[in-house]
């Protein structure tokens, strides 16, 4: 049961994160001298968001 709500949470995590970079990315870098101020926040939410995919990844094959 622990497994279900762990993969529950990181499935939830990854939705939230996604929606947010869906409008961030767009928004950072529609700014003037967007990619060399905000370079780091979307690489640091696209390392964070295939970290994310491959956990869910890893607990799905483990739930089921």
């Amino acid at each position: 049961m622990n497994m279900i709500l762990v993969f529950q949470f990181a499935l939830l995590a990854l939705i939230l994160l996604s929606i947010l970079l869906t409008v961030a990315v767009p928004v950072l870098l529609t700014s003037p001298e967007s990619w060399n101020e905000n370079k780091n926040y979307i690489l640091t939410g696209s390392a964070a968001w295939t970290g994310l995919v491959l956990t869910v990844g890893v607990l799905n094959s483990l739930v089921v």
